[in-house]
């Protein structure tokens, strides 16, 4: 009678952490700088930290509505504090994102936020997407749409909804 025996491999890394693929390398979150927003980006921050992952915040900003149906003279810089205002919610953030020690950068983008970020997957090698939920549901999510909708729908990399 043949008997098999295996032996045992006496390793320091008794988990196999060293041999197991980092399934994440560069993780794009997407903000508005709602709560919904906020609770995407530290669950995204987590995630990098975790895979030693680098972290890439994008932000699209774009005139309210009632701005856009309005014949503005084309020599007014309307966009300029809207742009403003939205880099330094944005720098505040990567501050604050750095001083947690996560390796972060970011995007300022102007735009239609769903087809920017699905935009910026590929022109940052992204392998993962975080975005936050607003919870719209029935009428509300009809008429307003959904950005997280939208970026699970046409992204070609996982994405992770918060809500």
């Amino acid at each position: 009678m043949q008997r098999s025996t295996r032996r045992r491999q006496s390793t320091s890394d008794p988990e196999g952490a060293s041999s197991m693929v980092k399934p994440f390398t560069k993780v794009l979150v997407g903000t508005d700088f709602s709560d919904g927003a906020s609770r995407a980006v530290e669950r995204a921050a987590d995630v990098a930290q975790r895979y030693s992952a680098q972290l890439h915040v994008v932000h699209v900003w774009a005139l309210p509505h009632v701005a856009t149906s309005l014949v503005i003279d084309p020599g007014l810089e309307w966009h300029t504090p809207v742009e403003q205002t939205a880099r330094a919610q944005l720098d505040a953030l990567i501050e604050q994102l750095r001083a947690n020690q996560v390796e972060a950068s970011s995007s300022l983008l102007s735009g239609v936020a769903w087809e920017q970020i699905v935009e910026s997957i590929a022109v940052l090698g992204a392998d993962l997407v975080v975005v936050g939920t607003h919870g719209r549901t029935g009428l509300r999510r009809a008429l307003l749409g959904s950005v997280a909708e939208r970026v699970v729908r046409f992204s070609l990399v996982p994405v992770l909804t918060i809500h």
